[in-house]
This record gives C-alpha cells, structure tokens and sequence, in this order.
C-alpha cells in the first residue's frame, strides 16, 4: 500500500507531465523547424523530431519557469540536432556515402517563380552553413531578439549581431 507521500509525488509526477505536453504541444512548431533544418529525410526528421522530444522530457525537471520556455527549448531542440547530425555525418563517414543536403523544401511551391527560387538558393544557402551559423540562421528567420539568440548558442549579443552581419553579406554576395 502506498503512503500519502507517494500518492503526493504521482500527482505531482502527473502535473508535471501535463504542464510539458502542453508546453510541448503550444510550442511544437520550434521542435519542428529544428527537425526539418537538421534532417532531411523524413524517416531521419520525424526520429529527430522525438528525440528532441524524449530531451526535452528529460530536462524539463531543471527548467527554470523564470526563464522563456521558447528560449530553453530552442537551445535544447539545437544541441539535440547538432549532435544528431554530428552523428549522422560520422555514420556517413563510415559507410563513405555522399554527404546530402540537411533542408528539404517544401512540397507545395511558392505561386511566385521569382519568390520560389530565392527560396531555393536561400535554402542551399543555409544548408552550406555549419552548424552554428545554421542554428543562428533559423534563430534569426524566426525573428528572435539577438539577446535570446545570444542566450540560446551559449554566445554573446555581440558576437550574434556581427554573425549576422557577416551571414547577411555573404547572402547578398551569393544570391
């Protein structure tokens, strides 16, 4: 027979699933554009896509609620595709297969031809980043202020806004 204690601590454990499922599902949009800018085979993304989840699960339990969720798991759901793809890069190492591109585009293409390929070199621009310019890249398309970017990558706003700067250039040399 269990005690009140243990009865307090299912509840709680309940909770606090509860709170993340639904902190997961407001916010399941990050976790996605995570998963598609890191893997491009949908197999490979929806296998990210869960273990982004199952990481951000694990740590829930240290999440300060002071702090921005979106924030947290943007730098959880980044370190989780980094490594995912350091992983994959070394899998393909070792079977010496042809590097793929990490962005798939969309289906269903732009109305706008012109639109449409600026988003095609766009998209292989970014693909051509390494993994912190990438993330950088998708912190910064989704409009995110340079101090949460900062925060996110573990560097400074300063060090964010001349990234950016040097990013935006080589765009406009290439495109």
């Amino acid at each position: 027979m269990q005690g009140v204690d243990g009865m307090r601590g299912e509840l709680a454990m309940e909770d606090a699933r509860t709170a993340f499922a639904e902190l997961l599902e407001r916010h399941r949009g990050i976790v996605l554009k995570v998963a598609h800018a890191y893997a491009r085979d949908p197999a490979d993304r929806e296998d990210l896509v869960q273990e982004i989840a199952s990481q951000l699960w694990h740590a829930y339990s240290a999440y300060d609620p002071a702090r921005r969720f979106t924030t947290w798991m943007y730098r959880i759901a980044l370190n989780v595709a980094i490594s995912h793809l350091r992983e994959r890069q070394r899998r393909q190492e070792r079977s010496l297969a042809l590097g793929e591109a990490m962005l798939d585009l969309p289906d269903d293409s732009i109305a706008d031809p012109e639109t449409d390929q600026q988003l095609r070199l766009l998209r292989a621009f970014i693909e051509r980043q390494p993994p912190l310019d990438r993330a950088l890249l998708l912190l910064y398309l989704d409009e995110r202020p340079q101090r949460e970017i900062a925060e996110v990558l573990g560097i400074s706003e300063t060090n964010v806004s001349t990234k950016i700067g040097r990013l935006k250039q080589r765009i406009r040399d290439e495109l």
